[in-house]
């Protein structure tokens, strides 16, 4: 054996024996395959029967009527079932199990355009101030599609404030927050620019008409000791995202939205499209980098919604055309894997239609979701 001995060969080769299983040791298992437990918590109905559950959120700190992480969850349909005609936020208290409407507005809001929708937009600030987005409607249908607003609570659960202008277009998707304290960022997915109603069908696909007019809205927030939050700025930092109104679920928009560790760059679920895709310099950048960088598409993928990062670092999406929940390494855009969540045979695939909002446990360990077919708000851990 030339240039290197017999006994240096067999002690290199062992040392590889041991060091390559250690490196694999160091890849962080999927966290969907430690998940083996689903329980149903409670059912999100409040007292003035709004149904259709949307937004989950985990209250970050305690304040007024809010205990450190409550379950906050927004409602989209009225007590008729009508969509974008909800008006409540509703809060569980994982220690109590019990379930108390936080706030309620009339769902015919002069100051919010078309009125009250409550969508999958919906975060708190550390200040305790609440802010949820309305995607409204007055049929249920994309017919009477309103813009909408972003409406601000207080702690008590009382209206303090509605912002409404001509970047707010249905506040869609779940909103990711980088909080500051005395200040604050919020990313919002806008799905309402210029979509026509169900009836205006695509001669080729029969589908009703995509409009790519969809839009990612960074809004940078100053909080005065005290006083509801104001907008500093705003900047449409992603546009042309696929629309398009639905029978089943009223709109197809952006959806999901997640701020990688790096802290400045963001990620995006693209339902029409059917992937995930990032935004670089999102927090700095003044100009808008239309779709961005795909990340991961198809595959697994099936119009992707909700989305989340896991405490390994990978991505976590939830899928709208069946009942799955999608992990994804949002480094190389490999798809890990996914899991049925949702496997209901009512729907064909099992579980299409039924998910929306997601929001990761505070102690790392599982997950929050809701299956807004039987409105209830479901527990996953290891």
């Amino acid at each position: 054996m030339s240039g290197i001995s017999a006994k240096a060969f067999i002690l290199l080769t062992a040392l590889l024996t041991v060091a390559i299983p250690s490196l694999r040791a160091e890849k962080p298992k999927p966290f969907l395959e430690t998940i083996r437990h689903h329980r149903t918590l409670v059912s999100t109905i409040p007292d003035n029967g709004d149904l259709n559950p949307y937004g989950v959120i985990v209250a970050p700190v305690s304040a007024g009527r809010i205990q450190k992480d409550d379950v906050l969850i927004s409602n989209f349909n009225g007590l008729t079932n009508l969509q974008g005609t909800g008006a409540t936020v509703v809060d569980y208290n994982p220690s109590t199990k019990r379930l108390t409407t936080f706030a309620r507005v009339p769902q015919h809001l002069p100051q919010c355009p078309g009125g009250v929708g409550m969508s999958t937009a919906l975060t708190m600030l550390k200040s305790g101030w609440l802010i949820v987005g309305s995607a409204p409607s007055t049929d249920g249908t994309t017919r009477t599609l309103g813009a909408g607003c972003l409406l601000v609570f207080d702690s008590s659960g009382q209206l303090a404030a509605t912002w409404a202008n001509d970047n707010i277009r249905c506040p869609w998707g779940n909103v990711a927050l980088i909080d500051n304290g005395t200040s604050a960022t919020l990313f919002v997915s806008m799905a309402g620019f210029d979509v026509p109603p169900l009836q205006v069908r695509d001669p080729v696909t029969g589908y009703p008409v995509t409009v790519n007019k969809g839009t990612v809205l960074r809004i940078n927030l100053s909080i005065p000791e005290g006083k509801p939050p104001t907008i500093k700025d705003q900047t449409v930092i992603a546009n042309g995202f696929g629309q398009r109104a639905d029978r089943d679920v009223f709109l197809i928009g952006p959806t999901g939205l997640v701020m990688a560790a790096d802290g400045t760059t963001l990620y995006a679920s693209d339902a029409l499209g059917n992937q995930i895709i990032a935004i670089s310099d999102a927090t700095t950048r003044t100009t808008s980098a239309g779709l961005g960088r795909t990340v991961s598409k198809d595959g697994l993928l099936r119009r992707p919604l909700a989305m989340a990062m896991a405490p390994n670092g990978n991505l976590i999406a939830l899928n709208a055309k069946n009942g799955q929940v999608v992990e994804i390494d949002p480094n190389t855009g490999e798809q890990l894997g996914a899991q049925w969540i949702d496997n209901n045979p009512a729907q064909s695939p099992p579980g299409n239609g039924d998910l929306f909002g997601l929001a990761i446990k505070p102690d790392g360990r599982g997950f929050y979701y809701v299956e807004d077919d039987v409105n209830t708000l479901v527990e996953a851990t290891q």
